[in-house]
Order: C-alpha cells, then structure tokens, then sequence
C-alpha cells in the first residue's frame, strides 16, 4: 500500500469528512456501545455546523490518508486554546486518528501519525498528548509502541455515558534543530 497520500482537509471537504468521521467512529466503538449513545454522538459530533467551525478553527487542522483519491483515514489535531484539556502553547493533541476498519494493519494509522510528528516539529512543540478510551486496546498498544506514556485520565461522554480516557503523552526534546522522541516523563 504505497500509493497512500496524505492532504491536508478544507471546508470543501467537509461531507468526505463527516463520511468518513461517522464511519470510522462507529466501526471502532459501536460493538461496545449502546446504539442510542452512538446515534447521538455521531449527529452532535460529526453535525455539519460542528466541522464547519472545526474546519475554520485556525488552531486545528484535519488530514486525510487517501489511496487512489479515496478517504481511507484522517487525523485531527489541535494547538492552543482549541486543545481539549492541556491547551498549552507548547503542546499539541492529537484529536483524531481513525482508518477505515478493511485498512487496519496496512500502516496507514502510522502514516497519520508520522504526519502528527511533522506537523508537531514545525510548530516547535516540545509534547504531544491525546486521550484514547480504556477500553480501546488496539490504540493504547499503537500508542505505546510509539512511545507515548499515561499520565492522566479524563472523562469521555458517548450520548448519555461517561467513559474513561486514559491520557497520554510523548515528549519531543529538540537536538540541534532536529528532534527526538522520548517516552520519559
């Protein structure tokens, strides 16, 4: 799967988005979810008056992972005061990593957050940070792998239930204009 391209979203995107962002979110959680808390979610969150004003948030971006012009993938991230918790100058959150379930196990989730650790690099951010739900396995591990630590968690609400996210970060320490990862807290 070498033909997998990375661009970046706009506004004339949005109904690729909401396609996709409804899609992936309800393959990764339905099965453990009540189906009333999914609906709710996905027409709140993925409305299209909420992208509208995620899409022009100056401090968040969107990307796509496209194989021949198809959506199979994308990330959010968010800097600033657009951050959902931190909101730290210095940091920046990775909202979203979603791919499309038949595209699991073929790196595109690595390839969007590789494009999280450019993006993070470029905005001299000295950590990156995200909440994944505890339950949601395949992420932490992913996460992990990547370096990533726990240092908090937060409360998530799917429709009417609250969850538990686990927070988590990964320092980036400059070197001489370049960058390392390190999992140390």
């Amino acid at each position: 799967m070498t033909n997998i391209s990375i661009k970046k979203v706009s506004l004339k995107n949005i109904y690729q988005l909401q396609k996709i962002g409804k899609q992936t979110f309800y393959e990764t959680f339905s099965a453990e979810n009540k189906e009333e808390n999914m609906k709710k979610y996905l027409d709140e969150s993925f409305s299209i008056h909420k992208l509208t004003a995620e899409l022009n948030d100056k401090n968040a971006e969107f990307y796509f992972a496209t194989l021949n012009n198809i959506s199979i993938g994308y990330l959010k991230l968010n800097f600033g005061k657009s951050q959902t918790e931190l909101q730290d100058n210095k940091g920046l959150e990775i909202e979203r990593i979603y791919v499309l379930k038949k595209y699991h196990g073929k790196n595109v989730g690595q390839l969007l957050y590789d494009k999280a650790i450019q993006i993070a690099k470029l905005k001299d951010a000295d950590y990156i940070w995200l909440g994944v739900w505890e339950k949601n396995l395949r992420a932490i591990n992913f996460y992990k792998k990547n370096g990533f630590v726990a240092f908090h968690k937060h409360i998530f609400i799917l429709g009417n239930d609250e969850q538990t996210d686990i927070m988590m970060k990964l320092k980036l320490i400059p070197i001489n204009k370049s960058y390392a990862v390190t999992s140390k807290e």
